[in-house]
């Protein structure tokens, strides 16, 4: 999407009349009307009351945290979540625990555990719905059930699924209502920039008045939010859009069963995120490099970003990858260790 030509016509129309950055916070000067339609166009799309712009995800998930936890609270975060999460519990002052990643019967034992420890201390719980170095997913309608019988308010971050997964490309968490905050990106498969969060209207309004990382920051740059807002429009309306998801989740099928014909483990998940395990993180790199050779770009995930002893290969799918990339892909890697 970051080269269509829709949204290329958007971004530069807004960046004639608009200029290039914002100038200023959205409380002072930094609102523009394509801020407005975004965030008006986004609520609608994914049936929530109110959605509040920030320029990164980084930013969007700390205001996120912010927003339901304090000194007073315990979170409870699955060990795969992203670091801006951990981030924003931190700058909360919270408490944390770590759940095992989408271990629900861990979590609630946790739940019970820290019920029983303070019965009325505020609970949160952080979950992505894909995580993007695992390409796994929890089952999220019984992730939110189980929140919702502690009292828990459940926060999920939407990065690596909005556009791509979920009812007509509207992320996992879509039709879950008892997710209290989506968090949204941007800058995956909306190809622009900036980051997005999505709630009622409770927890709208003590972001907009309460939140510094919304507050106290330069506003999204109008060109992004134009570019967002026509990828918004083509994922939204598009057959295209509705046939390249469909294309584009058969495709990760094929290659996680090709892969695993192939004498590699087949990576787990059903999106189009494939962690390639390799384990020792000097025959990752050494394998990137082999594929690099062979004109495929693909990143070894080392530690600490995953745990010792788990290094892999991230290969990341995309609708316009071209034919008999698979084949290059598996000549290059050769037979697995299977």
């Amino acid at each position: 999407m970051s080269r269509h030509p829709t949204v290329l016509a958007a971004a530069a129309a807004e960046l004639a009349a608009s200029g290039l950055g914002a100038g200023a916070s959205r409380l002072i000067t930094g609102s523009r009307p394509v801020h407005h339609k975004l965030e008006a166009a986004l609520a609608e799309w994914l049936g929530r009351e109110r959605v509040l712009l920030f320029p990164s995800g980084f930013q969007a998930n700390i205001a996120a945290v912010g927003a339901l936890a304090d000194r007073h609270s315990l979170v409870l975060a699955d060990r795969a979540i992203h670091h801006s999460l951990l981030t924003g519990v931190r700058a909360s002052g919270a408490r944390l625990r770590r759940f095992a990643p989408n271990d629900l019967a861990d979590l609630d034992r946790r739940l019970r555990a820290a019920r029983t420890e303070a019965p009325t201390r505020p609970l949160l719980v952080l979950c992505e719905s894909l995580y993007s170095m695992d390409g796994t997913s929890p089952p999220l309608a019984e992730l939110a059930a189980l929140c919702a019988a502690h009292e828990a308010p459940l926060l999920v971050d939407e990065a690596h699924a909005l556009g791509v997964l979920g009812p007509g490309g509207r992320g996992l968490a879509h039709g879950v209502a008892e997710v209290a905050i989506v968090c949204g990106t941007f800058g995956k498969a909306f190809g622009s920039g900036g980051a997005f969060l999505a709630a009622d209207a409770t927890v709208g309004d003590w972001l907009l008045q309460a939140s510094g990382a919304f507050r106290y920051t330069t506003a999204l740059a109008p060109p992004l939010a134009a570019g967002a807002l026509a990828a918004l429009a083509w994922v939204r309306d598009t057959a295209e859009a509705a046939a390249g998801r469909e294309a584009l989740r058969a495709r990760a099928w094929r290659w996680r069963e090709a892969l695993a014909a192939a004498g590699w483990p087949r990576p787990p998940g059903e999106g189009p995120i494939l962690p390639l395990l390799v384990g020792d993180a000097g025959a990752a790199l050494a394998l990137q490099a082999r594929l690099e050779e062979a004109g495929l770009l693909t990143i070894a995930i080392r530690p600490p970003t995953v745990p010792e002893g788990t290094a892999r290969l991230r290969l990341v799918l995309r609708q316009d990858l071209p034919g008999g990339t698979l084949a290059r892909l598996l000549d290059a890697l050769g037979h697995g260790p299977r």
